[in-house]
């Protein structure tokens, strides 16, 4: 994480948000909002506070209503970090929420969208999603790449993503 003002300010949680739908996507439960109908998608990569995040549902809404169709996944596995937990700080969560392991999910769920026709397909990585939409930029696994105050991204990987992106300027 940046600093600790990161986790300062969870979400408050409601199970009315998002105008989307739950569905299975390569494997993992995924909110997805916008026409299945479009070629062209974005995968949201979450921050720590996961896929069910109103605001993050929010913003896949307002994306899908410009013609694309958003995926959200459940990389935590209905494990968002909790800071009321005592028993499980940030330090201890992210231990078992790799972002490495998020990359390997993705891979399955871009898979998911290519199989059903879907391409180009870009991403877009909020805080601990930046590492893991920096790994798939740099895997040739995306067409585009966002990153929102991303975490764990080092200077050297974003060189590796400028290489890549090079060819297409």
């Amino acid at each position: 994480m940046a600093g600790p003002q990161c986790c300062e300010n969870p979400p408050a949680l409601s199970s009315s948000s998002g105008h989307g739908s739950i569905l299975e996507l390569g494997e993992l439960k995924t909110y997805v909002s916008g026409s299945s109908n479009s070629k062209h998608a974005i995968l949201f990569i979450s921050d720590v506070y996961g896929y069910e995040a109103p605001n993050l549902r929010k913003l896949a809404d307002k994306v899908a209503a410009g013609g694309y169709y958003v995926v959200v996944p459940d990389f935590l596995y209905g494990d968002p970090y909790n800071p009321e937990n005592k028993e499980k700080p940030i330090q201890v969560w992210i231990q078992s929420h790799g972002t490495d392991k998020g990359f390997e999910d993705a891979k399955q769920v871009i898979a998911a969208l290519q199989d059903k026709g879907i391409s180009p397909i870009g991403a877009a990585g909020f805080c601990w999603g930046g590492k893991v939409v920096v790994e798939l930029a740099k895997s040739d696994s995306i067409q585009s790449a966002v990153l929102l105050h991303p975490s764990f991204v080092s200077v050297d990987d974003i060189k590796g993503t400028i290489v890549f992106y090079q060819n297409y300027l």
